[in-house]
């Protein structure tokens, strides 16, 4: 995997993938802060491994959103404490333990970017299912 980032002015940098670019700045005006990347790269994550789990159970849904909120320490280098990811999805209620099935095994078994951040941040998660 590589990527590669280029300065553009100020604090605003562009980073290019294979075919894919993402705008970054340091003052979130024009693109996402690089912590709020590694927060909706945890999501991405965690999502696409819950989307294939639910598939494979058979589990019907429709509206699927992810919240990422990570406390930081106060001190530099400003780090995460611990990482709150909160589920929502609308999908019956007889699906609640499947889903709660599919996120553990996304958390706990298949996403590298969570793999990687709980080595030094607790991740936690609550499900809202609607």
């Amino acid at each position: 995997m590589k990527t590669i980032t280029t300065w553009k002015k100020d604090h605003e940098f562009e980073s290019l993938h294979e075919h894919s670019t993402i705008k970054l700045d340091g003052s979130r005006e024009n693109g996402f802060g690089p912590k709020a990347l590694l927060l909706a790269g945890l999501a991405g994550c965690s999502g696409i491994d819950v989307v294939d789990i639910l598939a494979k159970m058979k589990v019907a849904f429709s509206d699927f959103s992810i919240e990422t909120e990570a406390e930081q320490t106060e001190e530099n280098p400003k780090v995460f404490k611990q990482i709150l990811i909160t589920y929502k999805i609308k999908t019956s209620k007889v699906n609640e333990d499947k889903v709660k099935k599919a996120i553990d095994l996304s958390l706990e078994k298949y996403c590298g970017v969570s793999a990687m951040l709980k080595k030094n941040s607790p991740i936690n998660y609550n499900l809202d299912i609607f």
